[in-house]
């Protein structure tokens, strides 16, 4: 094996990339055979796609504050590629606390003959040993553990990261989120997953930090996610979108509106536990955020789909970021038949039906009776 692996030239752009995908394969496999525990390294790779199709990051600085496998890092570099950008026009910035998932990201990106130079480990993690504390990313793209409580947010009760309120010592969520937007540059956009939790709940002041970031007009956008996704846990997730400058930065001024998104009725059952998203359901969320960002575009709201709330429609549901509140219900489909029409065609069926039952039911009393059993009997 080992001289098999020796004659690959890793030089050659190909073979970089099979050997990446074989490596990201794999990556993927581990994780849906250790449950939970794999979820703590990996994202999926169709949230990955989805985040970074969104976001778009294709020249700045690229960071990620709980890097995981590297998979954020990997998928911004596929799509770098795939639009004919600048790979060098792009740079990666991480960190992570664990340190053999540290060691995968490291072997994710150099099979790939990305940069990995930034890419930092220390046991204390983000929140307590920052080893980016001056840096200011145009792109953030990450999934934290969700709704963590083992986070010492107790140390960190004065920390000047949290501008919108302090976090509660119980959940991270908020915590995350702060550190990112502190780290955000005066341009710069992010996306994170978080538990559907962070966009209702007031608990430990956590409805009280989500109206300041709501107010200070940062939230671009919320997606709502179907169940399943995720290999280490059930509970639903969410997206959320923030962006320094909303008023007019490459797209059109938004600042007065939220974008939402509901998408739990996308994606396809691979598994009996897991769902992923398809290209197509990927294309659909994206490019309805593109058109509704763009100075140019053609959004609508579609409703049961998606809806550009006004700030003054959220201030009326009390902050309160859920997609289902603003998107409503899809409107079903009129398929032309009249009603009297449709009612005689079902009763039709329905009488053919409870016949069809009768008969049956004679055929069974039959049977039951050759073997000296009655429905009487079997009764009592």
């Amino acid at each position: 094996m080992i001289d098999l692996i020796a004659t690959i030239g890793l030089g050659d752009a190909k073979a970089q990339d099979v050997l990446g995908r074989v490596y990201e394969y794999f990556l993927g496999e581990f994780a849906a055979a250790e449950g939970k525990k794999g979820g703590q390294f990996y994202t999926p790779a169709s949230i990955v796609k989805l985040l970074v199709n969104m976001l778009e990051p294709y020249k700045g600085c690229v960071y990620d504050p709980c890097c995981g496998s590297g998979g954020m890092f990997v998928q911004a570099e596929k799509l770098v590629e795939a639009h004919q950008w600048r790979i060098d026009d792009i740079s990666i910035y991480g960190q992570e606390s664990n340190q053999t998932t540290y060691r995968l990201c490291r072997m994710n990106l150099a099979i790939r003959g990305i940069d990995g130079s930034n890419v930092r480990w220390n046991g204390e993690g983000s929140f307590l040993n920052d080893a980016h504390k001056d840096m200011k990313a145009e792109f953030i793209i990450a999934n934290p553990p969700f709704n963590d409580s083992d986070w010492s947010g107790e140390l960190l009760r004065d920390d000047p990261r949290w501008q919108y309120g302090v976090p509660p010592t119980s959940n991270a969520n908020f915590a995350w989120m702060q550190h990112m937007i502190y780290h955000l540059a005066p341009n710069g956009t992010l996306g994170l997953v978080l538990a559907n939790g962070s966009l209702s709940s007031n608990n430990g002041g956590e409805g009280d930090i989500r109206k300041a970031i709501v107010e200070a007009k940062l939230v671009d956008c919320i997606v709502a996610l179907p169940d399943k996704l995720f290999y280490n846990t059930g509970i639903p997730a969410c997206l959320w979108f923030i962006s320094r400058d909303r008023k007019n930065h490459n797209f059109r001024s938004r600042e007065d509106e939220i974008l939402f998104i509901d998408a739990r009725n996308l994606g396809e059952m691979v598994t009996r536990r897991n769902r992923v998203f398809s290209d197509d359901g990927i294309e659909r969320i994206a490019d309805t955020y593109h058109r509704w960002r763009r100075i140019d575009g053609d959004y609508e709201d579609e409703k049961g789909f998606c809806k550009a709330a006004s700030l003054d429609e959220v201030r009326k549901h009390n902050h309160v970021l859920t997609p289902g509140r603003y998107v409503g219900i899809p409107d079903e489909e009129d398929d032309g038949v009249p009603f009297e029409e449709k009612m005689a065609t079902l009763t039709k069926e329905l009488a053919g039906q409870m016949q069809q039952g009768e008969v049956l039911d004679a055929r069974i009393r039959e049977n039951l009776a050759k073997v000296g059993f009655s429905l009487l009997e079997l009764g009592e």
